[in-house]
């Protein structure tokens, strides 16, 4: 177990992996990038919320296939001990039913870990910032994971109707944008307005669906089939 201060403008990071070779490879690579400051790793899940719960990181990077308490059921127990830490799912398991459970448990990201170095570093800076993220590798199985009724009329579609009502055209946008992992900045961009437009879109659509934050409105989003 490693520990080091964090200063004030880096995001801290607690790294719970058991393969030490991949804690190691990852502690190393982040380290190199001045907003990133890994400041803790634990080999198994019971050592690793004792370190998070300790630390108090800005971002945990977990893995699904830890040995004893798995990473799902990690992140549920953090969630239930109210731990404001952000948590990325960083995992080889690519099946659409283990990303839904993963969000639906409270992580706020799910990597695949063949993800660049660069592109894992922009992910562990937005989702501390309060963005979601799911890699495009396992998107689309998330997606596909919900299986379309053969005769529609035996699902009940008012709540689905009252919800997307309720939403604008722009939210809607927006929302798929959410979906899809993407942060205030990045829906600015694709939309062409500005951080501050993007980020009161957001709010509103919380507010509209009746969620706590991002994670828990594009889980909405997909499992009520909004979008």
């Amino acid at each position: 177990m490693t520990e080091v201060m964090s200063k004030n403008d880096e995001v801290s990071v607690v790294i719970v992996e058991d393969y030490k070779l991949t804690r190691v490879g990852l502690k190393s690579t982040l380290n190199e990038y001045e907003h990133i400051n890994v400041i803790g790793e634990a080999e198994d899940a019971q050592e690793g919320i004792k370190l998070i719960d300790k630390l108090k990181p800005d971002v945990v990077l977990m893995d699904l296939g830890l040995p004893g308490m798995n990473g799902l059921e990690a992140t549920m127990k953090l969630k239930e001990l109210n731990c404001k830490s952000k948590i990325i799912i960083l995992t080889s398991h690519e099946r659409g039913e283990e990303v839904i459970a993963a969000l639906g448990a409270g992580a706020n990201a799910y990597c695949l870990k063949d993800i660049t170095p660069e592109t894992l570093s922009e992910v562990i800076k937005n989702v501390a910032n309060g963005a979601c993220w799911v890699d495009a590798g396992v998107s689309s199985a998330a997606l596909n994971y919900f299986p379309k009724p053969e005769n529609v009329t035996l699902i009940n579609t008012t709540e689905v109707q009252d919800a997307r009502a309720q939403l604008t055209e722009r939210e809607l946008e927006v929302l798929k944008h959410l979906v899809k992992g993407k942060s205030n900045t990045e829906i600015a961009k694709e939309l062409i307005v500005s951080v501050h437009t993007a980020k009161a879109h957001v709010c509103s659509i919380l507010q509209k669906l009746c969620v706590d934050d991002r994670v828990q409105a594009a889980v909405k989003a997909i499992k009520e089939n909004i979008i």
